[in-house]
């Protein structure tokens, strides 16, 4: 056929080759509410909203998120031509264990991390690419109207690759669609190549929200002396803007009801999704609840002390049953449980012991540590050295897994507290290298993975840092208020 072309007069071929490569794109359309509806599985498997009692897996996600819909965003915008490979990280929730590899995956924590990188120029492109990258089916999308083809019968058609003679592009000055695409692969995204398309971009946000910033510390200072907290937290990356809106509400309240918030001396305020108090004992102010739940929260917190020290006489009941090993809850690694529903999983797991009637010798297993979750079925030891114990663990494999595990589990904890210390140093070295405001890491991101990231930092000479604030993630970003995310492991 390109044979027949060339052998045609260069405007009648030029207007040939136009209505054929049209006839192509119009095969590929996928509409935005299309792609919406193709995508709703993996939004289902990844969608934050699934992830409350996970904070690390829900941030990560959601930062994917928004950058996956910009990318969208960019392929619907008429005349788009520049699209940079993107890379993105999602927890992907496993639906049911159905095979035996699935059953492990889901067994110790119920979903698995997805990473793959998207380089499409067109949305049925990028649906498939995303379904097939989280072992998604893509049958649905074959059945969608496409411009009334099938996705088989246009790939197998007009849908084809076709390449055009190489002197046609030399001849009329347009850019090779292939080549950019190869090249678009071929080029992987590196540290200083990122900051240098990016840094304008990340200086200019982060001077805007300057005063937020300045009037964000102020509010947290005023509101922790004027109510004695011992801190004020968010669990989720909201924006700064944000984050001194929730503080203003905060501040109304204690003008309006200065008597409802008596009881929070000492204690820790934490602004999350939901009202109560946390398994770690902290005060939970729910972002999208009004005042009057608040002030139900507040004047509750007499009985939520007295659930308090019922609880810790049931972790040290769990403790003296195992040996004296301490049950402690690590608010980055577990999920976020209300007080209630933790004395509910202590006092079923600790009635399951007596009923057992387990032999530990006493005292054999103190200096060690364990956490308890309900969404595992086998325990393990974590390499920070603690055992991690499923509530519906056998207690015969329970009392034989700590005790053939416990002398490793003292040798991780020592390592963890080595870990810890040299992790700190390197945060306090490179950000004084790099002139940093601030150097911080997601919770998804482990200790080691950030003492290789700053140890490979510090070999680096990177002026575009001066002054800024930066986050190690798994991914490239800019936040909204101008901090640098960038992956623990780039690439040089």
């Amino acid at each position: 056929m390109i044979s027949q072309l060339n052998l045609l007069p260069c405007e009648i071929r030029l207007c040939l080759e136009k209505i054929l490569l049209q006839c192509i794109i119009q095969s590929r359309t996928l509409s935005g509410a299309d792609a919406i509806n193709a995508l709703r599985p993996f939004y289902f498997a990844v969608h934050p909203d699934f992830f409350g009692q996970h904070p690390k897996e829900r941030e990560v996600n959601e930062n994917s998120l928004k950058r996956l819909n910009g990318y969208l965003e960019n392929l619907q915008k008429p005349g788009f031509r520049s699209f940079k490979p993107t890379q993105l990280t999602f927890y992907v929730r496993e639906r049911e264990p159905n095979s035996s590899n699935v059953q492990e995956s889901f067994s110790t924590s119920g979903f698995r991390a997805v990473s793959f990188t998207l380089h499409t120029r067109d949305l049925l492109s990028t649906v498939l690419d995303i379904l097939n990258s989280c072992s998604l089916s893509t049958e649905h999308v074959q059945s969608l109207n496409v411009n009334s083809q099938p996705h088989k019968e246009a790939k197998s058609t007009l849908n084809r690759p076709i390449k055009w003679d190489k002197t046609y592009y030399s001849f009329t000055g347009f850019k090779d669609p292939e080549e950019d695409l190869e090249q678009a692969q071929r080029v992987e995204t590196t540290l200083t190549s990122w900051l240098d398309d990016n840094e304008a971009s990340a200086v200019k946000k982060l001077k805007k929200s300057l005063p937020l910033r300045k009037e964000l510390e102020r509010l947290k200072s005023e509101l922790s002396h004027q109510l004695q907290l011992s801190d004020i937290r968010w669990q989720r990356s909201w924006g700064i803007a944000h984050r001194c809106s929730q503080l203003h509400s905060l501040g109304r309240l204690v003008q309006q009801r200065p008597e409802v918030v008596k009881n929070v001396k000492g204690r820790t305020v934490v602004f999350t999704d939901r009202s109560g108090m946390s398994a770690a004992g902290h005060i939970m102010l729910g972002t999208m609840d009004v005042h009057h739940h608040w002030t139900k929260i507040f004047e509750r917190l007499p009985n939520y002390y007295k659930l308090q020290k019922r609880l810790l006489f049931l972790e040290d009941r769990i403790s003296q049953l195992l040996g004296g090993i301490q049950v402690i809850y690590i608010e980055e690694l577990q999920p976020l449980l209300t007080l209630e529903e933790y004395y509910e999983t202590l006092d079923s797991f600790c009635n399951k012991l007596l009923d057992s009637r387990l032999r530990f010798h006493p005292h054999s297993l103190r200096g060690l540590q364990m956490i308890l979750e309900s969404d595992r079925y086998t325990p393990s030891l974590h390499e920070f050295g603690h055992f991690t114990i499923p509530t519906v663990c056998d207690p015969a494999t329970l009392q034989w897994f700590i005790v053939a595990k416990a002398q490793e589990a003292r040798e991780n904890l020592k390592r963890k507290e080595e870990m810890m210390i040299t992790e700190k140093e390197l945060i306090g070295t490179s950000t004084e290298k790099f002139s940093l405001d601030r150097l911080y890491k997601e919770p998804s991101v482990s200790s080691a993975q950030m003492i290789d990231c700053c140890k490979r930092l510090l070999e680096e000479s990177l002026p575009y840092l001066q002054g800024m604030h930066l986050c190690i993630s798994h991914f490239y970003s800019v936040l909204q208020d101008g901090d640098l995310c960038i992956p623990w492991n780039w690439k040089s």
